[in-house]
């Protein structure tokens, strides 16, 4: 579909950026049924999304000449999960609009406030912001939304997803009853589908994930590695592709601090994006990508969303995402506007199978692949070299009068050898890894074992999540009442009615001591009952409490004159018996009137 049917200001603009032909989702939202009505749109991240809801809210926007009318207040609104991507967005509506002489004005966290209530008081066709912003203009008055025409909620299972509902609803009840809501989304879970149920009225839905780009235009690859070898398969991998641009993905911003250290160490260009990172500091990563000045952007989900860069060719997983829907928006960073792009997970050995089954749902076959090695780099690098000097180049005469100086010293050869030396030296050494056999894959798991957890013993209680148990309160009674510390405390598995935790052999006599000498110290007239486990709980692969912090070990039965029972007490509370909430005298240590404890210090025991 061409664009011949738009006003003459959007297709100007349009041919000056060439486009020619509208992708699928920009066709559906101009279609005769989608005109004039609230829509709720399911795209792929890179199909043209930003265009489309553009060109969908023209009508709203545009005289009959194709001019925007002068008003204080906006006609359209835009609301985005991030800076970035708002930034993004006013940037593609600023010169979409331009030639029509609309007015944009951008409200985002990081900016300066001040300047953004006196551009929306000088009045703006168009307002694009982030969540946060928007509402708190909104309650000092500065953000009129008295005559709106048209909202637009751009990544709206993003903004829920990060707890902007709230927001959300403050800004959409803030707008006039007749005014179109379009809803624009990689991701059609049940909050959207509330949201649309709530805002809009005889709303069209049109689904385009598939139906042009899909996942034709990235080739995925998941590469499995020790888990101690993650950093240098990111080095490998950066060496082997020499992508123009790559994206490194991570969860923390600890982690994009840690990697971006080590990778600048390495020598390679590297700018990093997260959460910590103020907006200056974003927009000159973001431009040194843009200058080829860095080449390798390490950053976490939020940070990257709204990254539009068109030479991203390359995008590494260096922390398993924690869903499909994660998964499909980091990946769709590369592969935008026709181009191809390759998107690496890396796996380590005993993360298979949860990669497996997230590939599954996202309905994505990736080619299961080791980390490249030295040779096979050494081999792409010797096709780069010759494929660049031997490329077709114009020399001043300046530089042949140096060429036939050097070759008057030296032979042609020489003179060869010492630049394909050159071009080397720039590039950094690619990484020695451990070969992928069924030997490295039992190493590797032996090296998930906390040190003095290799061997343990389990013990068990007569609690559970039917009496409240939680590892909060259940960590200090073990720690007061056996005299050990956390650091000497595995695994911990809540069941409905027991609790079993894990104790290394070598404390265990220790612990079985004092558990026994200090059960006359108990205040409460049923006290937790503790007895040694003959057998480890069915689900001891799986942990309760992040990292263990014993994790999942090897657990034998321990006997000391045959199994027995302890009571086990704690100055901070212990449970009154069977079906009954458990009742703490502080709330620092245990659950309030039966219910699970929450809030900062539930947060710190996890």
């Amino acid at each position: 579909m061409s664009f011949s049917k738009l006003p003459s200001s959007l297709q100007q603009a349009l041919a000056e950026r060439e486009y020619s032909t509208a992708t699928d989702v920009q066709a559906a939202v101009l279609e005769p049924e989608a005109r004039g009505r609230d829509l709720v749109v399911s795209a792929q991240t890179g199909s043209g999304k930003t265009i489309a809801f553009g060109l969908a809210m023209a009508d709203e926007l545009l005289r009959d000449d194709g001019r925007v009318p002068f008003a204080i207040p906006p006609k359209a609104l835009v609301i985005a999960p991030t800076r970035e991507l708002a930034l993004q967005v006013s940037r593609e509506l600023s010169w979409l609009y331009g030639k029509a002489g609309a007015r944009v004005t951008t409200c985002v966290g990081g900016m300066n406030p001040s300047q953004e209530r006196k551009a929306l008081r000088s009045g703006a066709t168009i307002v694009v912001g982030t969540p946060g912003r928007l509402r708190d203009h909104l309650e000092r008055g500065a953000l009129d939304l008295s005559e709106l025409a048209v909202a637009v909620l751009d990544e709206a299972d993003e903004m829920l997803d990060m707890g902007f509902r709230e927001e959300l609803e403050a800004i959409l009840d803030a707008t006039p009853e007749g005014r179109r809501t379009l809803l624009f989304s990689a991701t059609m879970p049940r909050p959207i589908e509330a949201l649309a149920r709530r805002y809009q009225l005889n709303s069209l839905r049109i689904a385009t994930i598939g139906k042009e780009r899909g996942h034709g235009d990235i080739a995925y690859q998941a590469v499995t590695v020790s888990p101690t070898e993650i950093e240098n398969a990111v080095v490998n991998l950066l060496r082997y592709h020499e992508a123009e641009t790559a994206i490194l993905f991570c969860g923390t911003r600890d982690k994009v601090r840690h990697l971006h250290a080590t990778l600048q160490e390495r020598g390679f260009g590297v700018v990093a994006l997260s959460g910590e990172h103020s907006q200056q500091e974003r927009n000159q990563a973001l431009q040194a990508l843009r200058d080829k000045r860095a080449r390798v952007c390490v950053a976490t989900d939020v940070a990257a969303r709204g990254i539009d860069l068109p030479s991203v060719s390359l995008v590494v997983h260096v922390e398993i995402p924690r869903d499909a829907e994660t998964l499909q928006h980091r990946s769709g960073r590369t592969g935008r506007a026709g181009k191809k792009g390759t998107a690496v997970l890396i796996v380590p050995f005993s993360r298979r199978r949860r990669v497996e089954s997230m590939l599954r749902n996202a309905k994505i076959t990736a080619d299961w692949t080791d980390a490249p090695d030295r040779d096979a780099i050494k081999a792409k690098d010797h096709e780069r070299l010759l494929s660049e000097l031997l490329a077709p180049s114009d020399f001043d005469e300046a530089d042949r009068v140096i060429a036939r100086k050097i070759l008057a010293e030296r032979s042609a050869e020489d003179v060869a050898a010492m630049l394909v030396r050159s071009h080397r030296a720039k590039m950094p050494e690619p990484e020695e890894l451990t070969a992928n056999t069924p030997e490295a894959r039992r190493e590797a798991q032996k090296e998930r074992h906390r040190p003095g957890f290799e061997d343990t013993v389990w013990f068990k209680m007569d609690i559970g999540r039917r009496q409240n148990a939680d590892v909060r309160w259940i960590l200090p009674l073990i720690c007061r009442r056996g005299h050990v510390t956390r650091n000497e405390i595995g695994a911990i598995r809540i069941a409905q009615t027991e609790t079993f935790f894990q104790i290394p052999r070598a404390h265990a006599d220790k612990f079985a001591d004092a558990v026994q000498r200090t059960a006359d110290s108990d205040r409460d007239d049923k006290p937790v009952h503790i007895e040694l486990s003959d057998e480890a709980p069915r689900d001891a692969g799986r942990r309760n409490r992040k990292d263990g912090p014993g994790g999942r070990v090897k657990a034998k039965p321990f006997r000391k004159g045959g199994p027995g029972s302890f009571s086990n007490g704690t100055g901070d509370g212990s449970a009154t018996g069977k079906g009954k909430p458990f009742k703490s005298r502080s709330t620092k240590t245990g659950p309030k009137k039966g219910k699970p404890h929450k809030g900062k210090a539930a947060k710190a025991w996890k």
